[in-house]
């Protein structure tokens, strides 16, 4: 069993390409994963930003369709005074 250390050196010579590679490919898949779950937690932070988006400006519609009814009103009354 002496010559072992070099048998094991003459293994990773020939194999040192695909040993490199599958390391590689393992930090690849790992950023990937972590690039998917961010992107995931950004597009539900989006969906619920929409959300708060949308409430306000339905609060904005109807505040504003409020005053557009309470002004028809006054117009209402106002014409028909003058009749």
């Amino acid at each position: 069993m002496p010559d072992t250390p070099h048998g094991l050196l003459a293994i990773l010579q020939s194999v040192w390409v695909q040993v490199s590679a599958l390391v590689a490919l393992i930090v690849w898949l790992v950023r990937g994963e972590a690039a998917t779950k961010a992107n995931a937690a950004e597009i539900r932070r989006l969906w619920r930003q929409r959300d708060e988006d949308l409430r306000a400006h339905k609060e904005a519609r109807d505040t504003t369709n409020a005053m557009l009814d309470e002004v028809r009103r006054d117009i209402k009354t106002l014409l028909a005074r003058r009749d």
